[in-house]
């Protein structure tokens, strides 16, 4: 056997022991090894993962050549270190005058993508075309993943349409770049004009469409995908076994998802950890953390993801100790040095208001990147820390950090909280430059910043220019018409909306209500109310019968809203008795509102302003004696209502 077939054996056989030992013997025989040698043995350290020993025998090899330079690039991308793959692609071509080749270019283009390393990749791109006569298609692919996973969806875009043959490869990358920027209809789009022109359905292009049905949530789109795959006999594999797990338990089909997992022959990790993060998503916490130890009783070892998704839990429940205990079981297993793990933490902390504590995890990490500074400024401005949220903004930008859409989005809400039109405008500005504009996350935040600004028309504009509109788009503009009494266009929207095949959610439902409320349509608002179970399957929560309540009271009909109560099927809550005791005082509907009064005070027995009110409704019915027990029960109890001010 040949000395090249021999190391490339020890390779395949993942055997460094006997790759050292044939290099060892080369170094003994005091031979000259020409470079074609010196090439097999670097590549076999990269693909065995020792790259130090691949950087030491590149460095002491008297000649090099394209091969010996593309393998050491490459390994440096595929292992992540893109920062050293793009120096060595630089020092190959700037020192010694190598022109790369297509393997070259993918490795370098390839380490672009992985640090959003805009710059460096275009100056690729610049060279390829004015170099190369024609482009590989795996040039071609990995160009389409870069310009995907830096945000330039439009130029991803341009680069796909240029490729002669479209294959799955290129299909799944901008597929993917579509997904990873929220714009997941446009990606179905793309898969489904690839089937028409004779693209086959692999187990990539598989995962991530139903990714995309999964985030989009559209159940029966994602059974046909599963149908159409098993016609044209993709495996089920690890990829596709998580791939559709994620899939169910996004649209909600937890009993689907747990079927998928149970028949599975070895679940894997990533598959485990697609249903705990279903039960998170659905509220199921409890369910998500059994899981977890039932997974640790079975003697898999979590992932990154999977401690991600089980703090998630915890921090929906705002469990502290079980969040606490949890960080350190991180620590004591090692995963403390993991960004994405440390980002996870510092998310948790910042999710149940112990934001010093989030603060100390942010400080106390090796490396910041910008999914850790987002969930920094986004903690704080959950919290109420505004303030504090724009001193995290400055600070990021003076680390040399770029804004991505997520922080963005993070900044827009805050100019809508406060509001801050003038910063919400110089912010949208910042967006147009880049082009993120068009991105349906950005889009939805600007729409939500300038309808909470009371900009209805600028949030408009925004509306109607934004190629892609997803539910959160929808819910804004109908939200923000709503918030501010123009419910009949509210309910317009909403038509278009169902006219355009997208399906409301109960945050929907709440915008749709109030615009009722609004002019005053109790028919019609009925008519919602009853459709939210009956054609889209949505439990109505207390805040959607409150609206109802509201309505009534509105209308003068006290008793109606009351027997509306009685027959909702959940727990009032004490907004909605509270909304009743509103409009029985209004209406003078005495019994009624001290019925309403005792129910509220039942749950809450220290609400200072409904013991005022039932005071007052006494006092009006020349109830005295009645108007002074409360009275004492309020001085009994030391309550005294909050003094109302203005910042006028």
């Amino acid at each position: 056997m040949s000395l090249s077939r021999l190391i490339r054996s020890s390779a395949g056989q993942k055997s460094v022991f006997n790759g050292k030992a044939i290099h060892a013997r080369l170094i003994i025989s005091g031979s000259d090894p020409d470079v074609q040698i010196h090439n097999h043995l670097l590549t076999m350290y990269a693909k065995l993962g020792h790259i130090d020993y691949a950087q030491n025998l590149f460095d002491k090899m008297l000649v090099r050549n394209l091969v010996t330079w593309t393998a050491l690039i490459s390994a440096y991308s595929q292992m992540g270190l893109s920062e050293k793959a793009l120096n060595c692609f630089r020092l190959m071509v700037l020192d010694d005058g190598i022109t790369p080749n297509d393997y070259t270019y993918v490795a370098a283009i390839s380490a672009c993508a992985q640090v959003g390393a805009l710059r460096n990749g275009k100056e690729i791109h610049g060279r390829i075309y004015r170099r190369e006569e024609t482009v590989n298609s795996f040039v071609n692919n990995s160009l389409v993943n870069f310009y995907g996973k830096c945000g330039l969806l439009k130029t991803a875009r341009l680069v796909f349409d240029t490729i002669p043959e479209i294959n799955a490869v290129s299909c799944v990358s901008l597929i993917t770049s579509y997904m990873q920027c929220g714009e997941n209809e446009e990606g179905l789009r793309i898969f489904l004009k690839s089937l028409r022109m004779g693209v086959k359905v692999n187990e990539f292009s598989y995962g991530s469409i139903l990714g995309a049905c999964a985030k989009l949530e559209m159940l029966e789109v994602g059974r046909q995908v599963q149908c159409l795959a098993l016609k044209c006999g993709v495996k089920m594999d690890q990829f596709v076994l998580t791939s559709l797990v994620n899939f169910y338990a996004k649209c909600g089909e937890l009993e689907l998802a747990s079927r998928v997992l149970s028949e599975a022959d070895k679940p894997n990790v990533e598959a485990v950890t697609a249903l705990i993060g279903g039960f998170v998503q659905q509220g199921k916490s409890r369910e998500a953390v059994d899981l977890f130890q039932e997974m640790l009783s079975a003697g898999m070892k979590p992932s990154e993801q999977t401690f991600a998704a089980v703090l998630g839990a915890f921090g929906k429940e705002k469990e502290i100790q079980g969040g606490a205990q949890l960080h350190c079981s991180i620590i004591k297993m090692g995963f403390e040095s993991f960004t994405f793990v440390c980002n996870a933490v510092l998310d948790f902390y910042a999710k149940i208001d112990c934001l010093d504590e989030s603060f100390k995890i942010f400080c106390g990490m090796d490396v910041n990147d910008i999914v850790s500074w987002n969930a920094l400024i986004a903690g704080s401005v959950n919290s109420g820390h505004h303030e504090a949220a724009i001193g995290f903004i400055r600070s990021m930008l003076l680390e040399g950090f770029h804004p991505d859409i997520y922080t963005y989005s993070i900044l827009l809400s805050v100019c809508g909280d406060l509001p801050a039109t003038e910063w919400g405008k110089q912010t949208h500005c910042c967006i147009i430059k880049p082009g993120l504009d068009s991105n349906v996350v950005i889009g939805s935040a600007l729409i939500d910043m300038y309808a909470k600004c009371g900009r209805l028309n600028d949030a408009r504009k925004v509306f109607n220019i934004l190629p892609d509109k997803n539910l959160v788009s929808w819910n804004a503009m109908i939200t923000g018409y709503a918030q501010h009494g123009f419910g009949r266009e509210a309910l317009e929207i909403y038509d278009l909306m169902l006219r355009n095949g997208v399906k409301p959610n109960d945050i929907t439902f709440i915008g749709i209500l109030s615009s009722c409320g609004h002019v005053g349509a109790l028919e019609e608002a009925l008519h919602h109310f009853g459709s939210m179970t009956k054609d889209f399957g949505i439990t109505p929560r207390p805040d959607h019968l409150a609206c109802i309540v509201s309505l009534y009271a509105r209308e003068g009909q006290t008793k109606g809203a009351y027997d509306f109560i009685r027959h909702f099927p959940g727990e009032p809550n004490k907004v909605v008795w509270r909304c009743l005791l509103s409009g029985c005082v209004t209406n003078k509907d005495l019994e009624l509102a001290v019925y309403a009064a005792e129910k509220i005070l039942s749950i809450d027995p220290n609400d200072a302003s409904v013991h005022v009110m039932l005071s007052n409704i006494y006092a009006d019915s020349t109830m005295w004696s009645e108007a002074s027990q409360v009275r004492k029960q309020m001085e009994g109890k030391t309550l005294r209502k909050e003094t109302g001010y203005s910042w006028a």
